[in-house]
């Protein structure tokens, strides 16, 4: 592959000597044009990599608040043809931050695995996570997105052994996505001990940067995992960020942008703190 944003994302940050913050929310929550709006704050705020959650009717991996970004998402008309538009929309304004793609498989089956990579790479994609396929299933979709140019990036888990991990790593690129517990999303933060050697461990065995999320919720939780990862990934907390400006009937109460760029702000500091602690 050649160089995609996201390895020259983390290039940089590698100079700056600091970790990504990498920030999650769902495509199409609660309608099109106020998560666009939500996109475009993010890069300002402090995100270095934004990843766009596919809604998708049976999200296995996800907890409460996700799944109801999702129905939120679908009941608004979100689709992933207009998940790929959001792409391209966002890339009008801003041709660097980058951007992954993270849901199930489903829905991409179902549009068309050689359709959906044209048209996602086409709109500005870089790199997807897609949670429900495993390595054994390869040739599906990671390895025609690699020969596509967009990075597919594989989540490493507590329970992922030695003897495992390399098959987890074969294909992989852009970054490694450790999740730092067992379980759904929005579960309590793993002790960030435990966190860290589970990032030495991975390392051994790559050169690609391990970002950790999954319980990541405040500034002080993003300093800590950020001391050892080269990445802080915080999904929840921003979809709850977002639900909390809505009213029982889906009116806003407040602007969600806002909202979620606030959130953002504060890790950001948190994550870009993490190093210089570390040092002292």
């Amino acid at each position: 592959m050649t160089t995609t944003r996201i390895d020259r994302c983390f290039a940089k940050l590698k100079d700056e000597g600091r970790p990504a913050l990498v920030t999650y929310f769902m495509g199409g929550d609660p309608d099109y044009e106020t998560s666009l709006k939500i996109m475009k704050a993010m890069p300002a705020a402090g995100t270095d990599v934004i990843e766009l959650g596919m809604p998708f009717s049976d999200p296995m991996a996800d907890g409460p608040a996700i799944q109801a970004a999702g129905l939120r998402a679908l009941k608004g008309g979100q689709t992933l043809a207009r998940t790929i538009q959001m792409v391209r929309d966002f890339r009008a304004h801003d041709d660097d931050t980058p951007i992954v793609m993270m849901g199930y498989y489903n829905p991409i089956y179902i549009y068309g695995v050689e359709r959906f990579l044209a048209e996602a790479r086409d709109a500005g994609l870089d790199g997807l996570i897609v949670v429900d396929l495993p390595p054994e299933m390869d040739a599906e979709l990671c390895v025609p997105a690699l020969k596509a140019g967009i990075n597919f990036i594989r989540l490493a888990t507590p329970t992922t052994d030695a003897k495992r991990l390399p098959k987890v790593l074969e294909n992989t690129s852009g970054f490694v996505y450790y999740v730092s517990m067992t379980g759904i999303t929005g579960s309590a933060l793993a002790n960030t001990g435990d966190v860290s050697e589970a990032v030495a461990r991975i390392k051994s065995h790559t050169d690609l940067p391990v970002c950790v999320g999954f319980g990541v919720k405040t500034a002080e939780q993003a300093r800590a995992i950020g001391a050892s990862a080269d990445g802080v990934v915080v999904g929840t907390a921003i979809v709850n960020a977002v639900a909390s400006v809505l009213g029982p009937d889906g009116q806003m109460t407040a602007d969600p942008a806002e909202a979620v760029a606030t959130l953002v702000s504060g890790l950001a500091q948190g994550v870009r703190r993490a190093r210089l602690e570390a040092v002292d």
